[in-house]
This record gives C-alpha cells, structure tokens and sequence, in this order.
C-alpha cells in the first residue's frame, strides 16, 4: 500500500527510449536491476570510502557502503509507505560517479577538470547511466525511468534556484548533469521525490556509522575518545550498563548498531510529522513543498555535527591518511595529463570516443570518465605500468 505522495510505478514517467513492460518487474524494480548488473556497480568493489583498497580487508569500500545504504534507504521507505523499488534504485546509484581513492580522488579530478567545465561524482553518475554504460542494443545507458534519473540528479536538493538551507544556487551547471538535463528536462529547481530523499538521508546515517566503526578499527582514535561525544557517549554508557565487562569488540559493535538505530527512528519520526503537517496529495506536492521532508531532527543534527567535526580532525585529516591522500593525489595527477596530451594511450574501445572529440574540452571529458572509472587498484596498476 503506497502513500499517495509515493511514486507509482504505473504512474511514472517512463524512459526516455520507450520500451515494452515487463511482465514480471515494475519499472523501478527493472531500474534497480540495471544498475546492480552494470559494470560501473561491480567496480565499486575495489573503490574506497577514505582508505585507499589495499590497506585492509575490513574497511568499507564504495559497494559495501553502497549495500548498507540501499538497507537503510528501504527500510525508512517501507515504514513511510513509499517505494521501495525506486528508493534502493537512487541508493544503489548514487556513488556511481565516485573516482577511485575515495573523495581525495574527486578533489584531484574537480581540480584538473577545472578549465574543462569541472567534474561532479553525483552529475557523473548521470553519465554514466545515460551514456556510458554501453551494454544495450537500442541505446546507450541503461533507460532508467524518469524518476530515478530525478533521484540521482538532485536526491541532495535543488540543482539550481535555491539549495535547502535556503541559499541561492549559482554558477554554470557540471557539463555532465547539463547534458543530460538537455536530453530530458529533470526539473532542477525543485525537489526530488520522497523516495530520493530517502537515499540522500540514507547515505548520511551509513556514513556517519561506518566511519565510526573504520576509524576504530585502524586505530586513529579509540572507544575512550567517543565518549565524550553526543549520542556516541551515552550509546557506549548504555551498553556498559547492561553488559558489564563485555568483550570489546561485542561492546564496540553494541554501542554502534545503536548509534545506527538513533538516527534511522530520528529520521522516520521526523518524517511522520513533516508529512502529517504538510499533507502532501501526490509526488508534485513532495518536489514542490520548498523542503526536505526526510531530514534529521535539529537537535540530532547537531549532534551529528560534532561527530562529523571529530572525524574530520582525526580520520579524515589525520596525518597517516594525509601522507596517503598525498600519494594517490600524485596517482591522479600523472595519469590524467598522461592520457590527455597522448589519447592514443587509451584503450582501444575508446578510441571512438576520442575521434568523436573535436575540441581539447570534449578530449578532456573522454579522459576524464577513463580516468574516473578506474578503481584503486587499477589506477595504481596504470600509473606503475605508465609513469614507472
């Protein structure tokens, strides 16, 4: 039973090449199912969150991050009765753009892509879903509906006009989301469905619970360190309470799953009451509201600020991940100029690519999605094979 202000597959605005419905699958389910079989999915295996891929094999890397999200984003969706189908499309999409070694990958590419119209791991995944994903006789991408391509265009907001908190968007759009915006206007200045809410706010809880549990796990700070924090501080409290002398890894994993359990009912109670105030009648009532509906509550929010502020001190920027951030920088850094100023370098299935660009910007494109779809593992590979 979907909510009124839900997304219907029956009532979707199809794809932008149409094809015959399934007899078995509603369209957001055949959209999920593309993207899990896509190549760019399976790459994710071996793309890293903030450890580079090689360091240890109980990180999270971009795939078992991106399976805790679609877990998070369906259960928030079924209890809000929206679908689930299109909520675990955009969770299972949304960090298909990711360059390899993590964020300091795209900080790397955004730089060199600077002079060419700039590069965005949410606009690249349009790409790559629209274009690059070539496996379809009748069209290049995998033809996801209207809706998910919504989704993973502006599940974090507005793309211009406005953004949620209220600031106005400016500044010319990242040439991959203008592209295919152009193909199939996705209506960028409003909101995104409940259901692409759902995902960006999914994303946030993941996040926010595994850096936790990676950051611990490598050492860069401790249990004693998070107890000073909110909601982190009375979790561990909590479980000393009722499981004294407990084992400390049962104990770190106890306080966690409850750090994880804080922000999922703050989000699904939260939600219930925006709904209930707003009493949205359709999907259009969602896009339009002029807010989020899916969103922590402020207090919870701020809590999470100052979890957030701690990792960024001692995970994030902590001097071993510093030394490492510097080395695969230098990996990107090489490459992309490498490939530029030598297309031929390339493989052959790019070659066509390469001959359809006409200027030294639509070169700079083609290298860039070469080099964005590396994983880390390749990328170090390539750039030992190449620069020695």
């Amino acid at each position: 039973m979907l909510a009124p202000y839900a997304c219907h597959p029956d009532q979707s605005r199809g794809r932008l090449w149409p094809e015959r419905m399934s007899t078995f699958r509603s369209p957001f389910q055949r959209d999920r199912d593309r993207i899990i079989h896509s190549s760019a999915f399976r790459r994710l295996k071996h793309k890293t969150q903030v450890f580079v891929e090689h360091e240890g094999d109980y990180y999270r890397t971009r795939l078992t991050h991106t399976i805790e999200v679609a877990q998070v984003a369906r259960t928030i969706a079924g209890v809000l009765n929206l679908n689930i189908d299109l909520a675990e499309a955009v969770a299972l999409a949304h960090d298909l753009g990711h360059t390899p070694f993590g964020h300091t990958g795209e900080d790397a590419m955004e730089a060199l892509m600077a002079p060419f119209g700039g590069f965005d791991h949410n606009a690249q995944a349009l790409r790559i879903v629209t274009r690059l994903e070539r496996h379809y006789a009748g069209f290049d991408g995998l033809n996801l509906t209207w809706e998910a391509l919504e989704g993973i265009a502006k599940h974090n907001g507005p793309i211009v006009g406005h953004a949620p908190d209220g600031a106005p968007v400016s500044g010319p759009l990242p040439y991959a989301l203008a592209e295919a915006n152009a193909q199939w206007d996705l209506e960028l200045a409003t909101y995104a469905s409940a259901e692409a809410q759902v995902a960006a706010i999914a994303d946030d809880v993941a996040y926010s619970h595994h850096d936790l549990h990676d950051g611990l796990r490598s050492g860069l700070f401790t249990e004693i360190d998070l107890m000073d924090l909110p909601v982190t501080g009375p979790a561990f409290a909590e479980v000393d309470a009722l499981h004294p002398g407990l084992d400390p890894m049962r104990r770190r994993h106890e306080a966690l799953r409850r750090v994880f359990g804080r922000m999922v009912e703050d989000v699904i109670a939260v939600a219930r009451n925006r709904l209930e105030a707003a009493q949205p009648k359709s999907v259009e009532d969602i896009r339009n509201l002029g807010a989020t509906v899916i969103r922590f509550s402020k207090p919870l929010y701020q809590d999470l600020k100052a979890i957030r502020g701690f990792l960024f001190t001692r995970m994030y920027r902590a001097p071993s991940v510093m030394a490492e951030r510097a080395k695969v920088t230098a990996v990107i850094n090489d490459l992309f100029p490498l490939f530029l100023n030598d297309p031929a370098l390339l493989p052959p299935q790019w070659a066509p690519d390469v001959a359809q660009a006409r200027t030294k910007t639509e070169l700079a494109r083609v290298v860039a999605d070469y080099v964005a779809g590396m994983t880390d593992r390749f990328a170090l590979q390539e750039h030992q094979r190449l620069c020695g």
